[in-house]
């Protein structure tokens, strides 16, 4: 049947290969324990069938075995009424519903295979959805998860690249603080040396104009 090959490739399935081929693994999960549901309901379907075929063919087989036995009962008053022919006709009708209870004996014995069949590939299938609900739970938590973690990874590492480059940059701010402090060091250093020499020309000018004034004062001196 269709049906039960439709089935059995459901029950073939293998979640861990289907999941490593899909490109969302979530959806397709989802599609599959809704393809269950769908074919666990068509099997229920045809499960309820066989069964009412069963009883039908098991209705139909009494109803032959009945009526060669009264057929059978006929035949016997016949005798006893010594009428041959009527009981010849009897017996005919009797085995012939006798071969008809026999033929719906047989399909009765099919059908109930069908049926035990129907039911086998029912409750595999509902274990299987069972199973296979919980584990689509499972994993999509654990796809949900990863997907979780991934994006907290990201964050962290933006977060840490973020840190580093603001150390960073209070790393150059500080660089060029310290640069800034020494060139004014060196800068107040330079205007201090030149400062001072400043104030040694000054004193040797002074010393010099002294010297001129005594000089001067000493020619007087001499003069008078």
């Amino acid at each position: 049947m269709a049906l039960l090959e439709r089935v059995g490739t459901l029950l073939r399935a293998n979640l861990n290969d289907l999941i490593e081929k899909a490109e969302d693994p979530e959806k397709l999960l989802k599609q599959l324990v809704l393809d269950m549901e769908n074919q666990l309901l068509q099997v229920k379907t045809q499960v309820a069938i066989a069964i009412a075929d069963e009883h039908l063919l098991d209705k139909k087989r009494k109803e032959h075995e009945e009526a060669a036995a009264e057929w059978q009962r006929k035949a016997e008053l016949a005798v006893k009424k010594a009428n041959d022919d009527l009981a010849r006709a009897a017996l005919e009708r009797s085995l012939s519903h006798k071969q008809m209870a026999a033929g719906f004996a047989q399909q009765l014995e099919d059908q109930k295979a069908e049926v035990e069949t129907l039911k086998n590939a029912l409750r595999r299938l509902q274990q299987k959805l069972e199973e296979t609900r919980s584990r689509c739970e499972m994993l999509i938590a654990q796809h949900r998860r990863a997907r979780v973690v991934g994006r907290a990874a990201q964050a962290r590492q933006a977060i840490d690249n973020k840190d580093r480059a603001a150390g960073m940059q209070r790393m150059r701010v500080r660089i060029a603080g310290s640069e800034a402090s020494n060139a004014a060091h060196e800068e107040l250093a330079d205007a201090d040396t030149l400062e001072d020499r400043f104030a040694v020309l000054e004193r040797e000018e002074q010393i010099e104009a002294l010297l001129r004034d005594l000089k001067e004062q000493h020619g007087r001196d001499a003069a008078v």
